[in-house]
């Protein structure tokens, strides 16, 4: 593991020069040496060189240690004894402010959960403000008791102190620096996370799991690059059709196919493109956001409507990339390689052929979506790749055509592209077993494992939930109980009738700057008493990316998120509110609207499959655990009797799920350092 910029044994450390570590730091760094930057390197060696040499044979030291991940470095981690110290310095600072509190945290947890061989060791996230007063350090254990210590407060003066108590407090055989460094860092970023680090020329291996359980990410993206360049050397047009579980990462391949290929110099230029416009709006506003940031360090001012410019180019809305494509339908658009997203949304004909007579006055307009996008592609006269990502049980808005929409274009109108298939698009989740059909016999259509995308990587511990929430949505009780027995030791999920109980869960589960939420059904009417307005505007740029302080963010648990505004995104802990439109029987699902003062029975089997598609992503957002909500009901109210809750309550109790507790001041009690969670 070579991710430092500086790393020795903390004896090699302090027989150096600070003139020689600082020489080693700038050759290592990628980026222009800024006089701030190198000043805050040679205070940090200076206050570390006073406070190692009891440790001289005790462990090692790295300096600007990488988190690929989230894009950004630590200032030194230190391993002592049986401790990995997290250090991260605020020259100059006099206060500890929630951000640097969350900030040295989240490099905690990016250790203890993605770092193989830090899973079982203590690690002790350490906020050093220079400047800041003397006061006593609070050394305990998180809640969930995982040796992961809060976040500890010190300056200078204080910091000796600090290492001293924390590895008194921190029973333990010392760490082998060698076996340290082998352990394999397997990160699973959220799609946000993703997009920057990739944007900022982390490759795909950076950022992702490379273990033997889980097909490599970075196979996938290669068996694409080599069709595109195989269509680009032999004048080909080609289409790719890529499967995945729920979180498997083929959102995180197409956004690394574009942005490897960003150029528009060159005939490879590519462009990501969603019909998602909540996702699209997120990526772009974080990865614009991002590059303001970064350059700002490195002392640059870059605009923010600049920035945006730049990252509209290669991230564009589905529908807006057609429009273009409507002003001259004869030209061909610049990129030669188009990656749809969730490509099994894609309209139909008679979706498409509406919104153009209401919306674009082309009422004779007779193509479907799909076909009408791979026309766009096929007007270059050399060669185009259109790569499909499907995902399976996703549709959840009239008009979605799903995946054979796009084999039944293929194989009426553009016969002479090669067509590159998942071997798993068979399976039934993907609805395209019988469009799969008429292409057999055709000499240019290749089947291909590598195209599938086999297990979850939205979380290291949720790997089984998609599998979890299929058995539970069709019904499958004893597999359910067996896949939840399997779920539950390393990713919690509990139910309770009561929605402060889950607020307050969510809260004593995250810790740094873990992202929570509530979510619920576009279609719950009914949590109106709960305080959950449907149908009030959110803004899923404020609730997904903005911090704690801001009301419109996820975190205040006011504004709630529906199906449309979660699909392709998550959280790090989730609180599913769930209504009487979808409702266990004995008989199994019943799906229900509610229009004006009563529940409606749905009786059109595409609206009930959208239903169930709805909970579906709602039960798999979560990347580290939920709460599940079924409200108790009101006899006294005619539209939400306890009867419309108690079956669905009782149907998940059955399967094994837990109540919901919770003990904001449960820490390990070790000794009089040990106090309370503040």
């Amino acid at each position: 593991m070579n991710r430092a910029f500086y790393s020795d044994s903390i004896s090699n450390f302090l027989d150096s020069s600070p003139e020689e570590i600082l020489g080693i730091l700038a050759k290592n760094n990628p980026f222009p040496l800024e006089q701030t930057q190198r000043d805050a390197w040679l205070i940090e060696i200076e206050i570390l060189k006073e406070i190692l040499p009891s440790y001289r044979n005790s462990g090692s030291l790295y300096l600007e240690f990488s988190i690929p991940r989230m894009g950004q470095r630590i200032d030194a981690v230190v391993l002592i004894g049986s401790v990995i110290f997290i250090l991260e310095f605020k020259v100059g600072e006099k206060d500890y402010t929630s951000y640097a509190i969350d900030q040295v945290m989240d490099y905690a947890l990016d250790l203890k959960n993605f770092h193989e061989t830090s899973h079982e060791q203590y690690i002790a996230p350490v906020l050093i403000a220079t400047k800041a007063k003397s006061a006593p350090a609070i050394i305990a254990t998180t809640p969930q008791n995982d040796k992961l210590l809060l976040p500890i407060k010190s300056n200078v003066e204080n910091l000796k102190d600090v290492i001293d108590n924390t590895l008194n407090f921190c029973e333990g055989v010392q760490i082998d620096r060698t076996k340290w460094e082998e352990g394999h860092y397997k990160p699973t970023p959220t799609i946000i996370e993703a997009a920057m680090a990739l944007y900022n020329n982390h490759s795909v291996a950076d950022i992702s799991r490379s273990d033997a359980s889980a097909i490599n990410l970075s196979q996938t993206s290669d068996e694409i690059s080599n069709i595109i360049k195989f269509s680009k050397s032999n004048a080909r047009k080609s289409i790719c059709f890529v499967t995945g579980v729920p979180g498997a990462g083929k959102t995180l391949v197409g956004l690394h196919i574009a942005t490897t290929h960003f150029d528009k110099s060159n005939d490879l230029y590519s462009v990501f493109l969603s019909g998602n416009g909540p996702l699209v709006s997120i990526l772009r506003e974080a990865l614009a956001r991002d590059k303001v940031k970064r350059e700002k360090e490195k002392g640059v001012r870059v605009k923010k409507g600049e920035a945006m410019s730049e990252v509209k180019m290669f991230i564009q809305n589905v529908h807006n990339f057609r429009d273009d494509c409507l002003v001259d339908i004869t030209s061909a658009p610049i990129e030669h390689v188009a990656l749809f997203d969730e490509a099994q949304r894609a309209w139909n004909v008679e979706q498409t052929s509406n919104f153009m007579k209401r919306k674009k006055n082309r009422p004779n307009f007779n193509q479907s979506e799909p076909e009408f996008l791979i026309s766009c592609l096929d007007r270059h006269n050399d060669w185009a790749v259109v790569v499909c990502l499907v995902g399976g049980g996703q549709e959840i808005n009239t008009g979605e055509a799903g995946i054979s929409e796009w084999l039944n274009s293929v194989h009426n109108t553009f016969n002479d592209w090669d067509v590159h298939i998942s071997s798993r698009l068979t399976d039934s989740e993907y609805a395209a077993g019988e469009a799969l059909k008429i292409l057999d016999g055709r000499s240019n259509v290749t089947y291909n494992d590598s195209l599938h995308l086999s297990v979850s990587m939205r979380s290291f511990r949720a790997e089984n939930v998609s599998l979890l929430i299929k058995q539970i949505l069709d019904l499958n009780v004893d597999e359910a109980k067996s896949t939840l027995s399997n779920v539950n030791s390393k990713y919690p999920i509990v139910i309770t009738r009561d929605l402060c109980k889950a607020k307050q869960w969510l809260k004593d589960q995250a810790r740094g700057s873990e992202r929570y939420g509530i979510v619920v059904s576009s279609q719950a009417e009914r949590l109106r008493p709960h305080s959950i307005f449907v149908k009030s505007p959110m803004d899923p740029i404020h609730w997904f990316l903005d911090g704690k302080d801001d009301v419109r963010s996820s975190y205040y648990l006011e504004d709630v998120a529906t199906e449309f505004h979660v699909q392709g995104l998550e959280l790090d802990w989730v609180c599913v509110t769930w209504d009487a439109d979808f409702r266990y029987t004995r008989n199994g699902w019943e799906h229900w609207s509610f229009v004006g003062n009563k529940w409606n029975k749905i009786r059109k089997e595409e609206r009930k499959n959208y239903l169930k598609n709805a909970y579906r992503v709602l039960l798999t957002r979560a990347r580290q655990g939920m709460v599940i909500v079924i409200p108790p009901g009101n006899k006294d109210d005619h539209t939400r009797p306890p009867s419309f809750y108690n079956s669905t309550y009782d149907y998940l109790k059955e399967i094994g799920f837990g109540n919901c507790e919770f003990n904001s001041c449960n820490n390990l009690q070790r000794g009089s350092k040990v106090t309370e969670r503040p």
